[in-house]
């Protein structure tokens, strides 16, 4: 991500369809799901696809390296003024949770 001025202004976990504390499982899922849907080979000479291809791809390597994903959380681009107070409490609740130093799980048991 050195020297990428570009990846900081995409916000990944949205282009992946996934949650700010999806796990890799999910993300992995949500991956795929979305690679088959976009395929360039799906629609043949359509450059937006492939584009949104690269993207997700892109989106994809970042986020499954627990190295690059935690650079990212560091310094990437979360959008959250485009949420209302409900969608993002419960967009970032384990974000918040686990940056609080809580270390509390979202999930009841």
């Amino acid at each position: 991500m050195e020297g990428n001025d570009n990846s900081t202004s995409k916000d990944y976990y949205k282009i992946l369809e996934v949650d700010y504390d999806a796990t890799d499982e999910n993300i992995r899922l949500s991956y795929r799901k979305l690679a088959l849907k976009w395929h360039p080979d799906k629609h043949k000479g359509d450059s937006a696809v492939t584009a949104k291809f690269q993207e997700i791809n892109e989106a994809y390597n970042v986020l499954i390296d627990p190295d690059k994903r935690f650079e990212y959380d560091l310094t990437g681009i979360y959008e959250i003024d485009k949420y209302t107070l409900r969608e993002y409490l419960a967009r970032f609740k384990g974000m918040i949770l686990t940056c609080n130093g809580l270390g509390i799980s979202h999930t009841s048991t």
